[in-house]
């Protein structure tokens, strides 16, 4: 089956320009054109859902393009573009780390400030903080700190 450049625009939720532009750049090495359209195959889809998976991970376009050469190189690169996920990966659980220690901040700042509007005061929230922060709340503040 062949798709149209609309068509994996809306698929994929980016603009026509985007997909122009990772053309241009060399990112997808396989599309067809017939009359100067392009048409895009199945094989297609995959290499531009691996490049808005590896752009959300922050995989910069350089390094986009350095793996869709290798791929173009064949077999003789498998071990390199192993390599190259097994690295994104870990980048990418070391920054779900960092995310999951932000967001136990974000939470305890709401219940903070959720707090600190019922009293009518951060001051007061402040100075009696032992009082008002229930124990979860306690265990939350502290897990945030303890990857500071």
């Amino acid at each position: 089956m062949a798709y149209t450049i609309g068509e994996i625009a809306k698929r994929f939720n980016i603009s026509i320009s985007t997909i122009r532009y990772y053309d241009k750049e060399g990112l997808l090495p396989n599309i067809k054109r017939e009359n100067g359209i392009r048409k895009f195959s199945e094989q297609d889809v995959e290499t531009i859902f691996i490049i808005e998976c590896l752009k959300k991970t922050n995989v910069e376009l350089k390094d986009i393009k350095r793996f869709i050469t290798m791929v173009k190189q064949g077999d003789s690169t498998i071990d390199a573009r192993l390599n190259f996920f097994k690295e994104q990966k870990e980048k990418t659980l070391n920054k779900i780390k960092e995310l999951k220690t932000a967001l136990k901040m974000l939470e305890y700042k709401e219940w903070y400030y959720t707090k600190a509007q019922e009293l009518g005061s951060a001051k007061e929230l402040e100075k009696n903080i032992d009082l008002y922060r229930p124990k979860e709340m306690k265990k939350l503040f502290d897990s945030a700190h303890e990857q500071q």
